[in-house]
């Protein structure tokens, strides 16, 4: 690679570092990360509803990761500028070859070749197999739809939560699909509540 290609790779990674640690910056300002100040303004959490409490501890989260996304983004660039200085720039840390000259325009800190990145991604756990125990459920209650190719709409959906719910021998309490249901004390007319009174 020549060094006015290295050049304007060292200027695009600067850019984008100053780029990552300005955000990094900003969230700091707003309270994107490091967020403490609410929490610990309150003297007791007893009064909050949990939902409240819930919110505050997602956005805390998710501040945290953003900022790690930032800061591994930063991490790399700073390899790549350390890498452009030994001279071993642009060359994939797994296979040693050439990583080719669009993949470093698009991710000018990029690590790995195309086929090395996909092979890395490959070790990774399938989603298939890596799925919360809830899905087994789901599936029993869909009964192979996908499978069909038949689409899973709202009528089947209430369909399948009838037939999950089915009870065998429960005598139900009101028929006629028609009638109200009132209750009991809503019963009492206005009359019978006067003749009570002294």
């Amino acid at each position: 690679m020549d060094n006015k290609l290295l050049e304007s790779f060292k200027d695009k990674l600067k850019s984008q570092r100053d780029e990552a640690n300005d955000l990094l910056k900003q969230m700091e300002r707003n309270q994107t990360i490091k967020s403490n100040v609410e929490m610990s303004a309150e003297l007791s959490f007893y009064d909050n509803h949990p939902a409240d409490s819930a919110s505050s501890i997602y956005d805390k989260e998710r501040g945290m990761a953003f900022q790690k996304n930032e800061e591994v983004i930063v991490k790399k660039i700073d390899n790549a500028l350390k890498n452009i200085e030994n001279g071993t720039y642009g060359v994939c840390k797994k296979c040693g070859r050439k990583i080719d000259r669009e993949r470093l325009e698009y991710i000018p800190y990029a690590e790995y070749c195309i086929d090395c990145q996909k092979s890395i991604d490959n070790l990774k756990p399938d989603e298939r197999k890596n799925r919360p125990p809830e899905e087994n459920i789901i599936e029993y209650t869909m009964d192979g739809v996908h499978n069909n190719q038949v689409e899973f709409d709202t009528e089947d959906s209430y369909q399948t939560v009838g037939k999950f719910n089915r009870r065998e021998n429960i005598v139900e309490e009101y028929t006629d699909e028609d009638e109200e249901y009132v209750e009991p004390i809503e019963k009492i007319s206005n009359d019978q509540y006067k003749n009570q009174l002294p």
